[in-house]
């Protein structure tokens, strides 16, 4: 069963930042750090509730790839099987600019 996996418009945005900074570090770095996320999306697809932590009181989850200190914040909802992905921030930013989003 494969989930369908929507991105909120902002999401484009935190990535390209992200990849940015790392390829003004390392010239490649940012491609892998976008080939990372995409591999989180995928698995998204397959199941988003397995390998995922999720907010104590709120339908939110998230993942992390597998290189970077980043993670995906992103809504499932069951009934259409639809995963929303909100965010892609750094794991040590505040979960308020997340949370202006869902």
């Amino acid at each position: 069963m494969n989930w369908r996996v929507v991105l909120r418009p902002e999401v484009e945005h935190d990535l390209g930042e992200a990849a940015r900074w790392y390829e003004s570090r390392q010239p490649g770095l940012g491609v892998e750090l976008v080939e990372e996320i995409i591999h989180v999306w995928e698995g998204l697809a397959e199941n988003p509730l397995l390998g995922c932590r999720r907010h104590p009181t709120k339908n939110i989850h998230w993942r992390y790839p597998d290189r970077f200190p980043y993670r995906g914040v992103y809504e499932v909802l069951e009934g259409e099987q639809t995963v929303v992905v909100a965010a892609i921030l750094h794991a040590a930013r505040h979960d308020r600019h997340w949370q202006r989003r869902v």
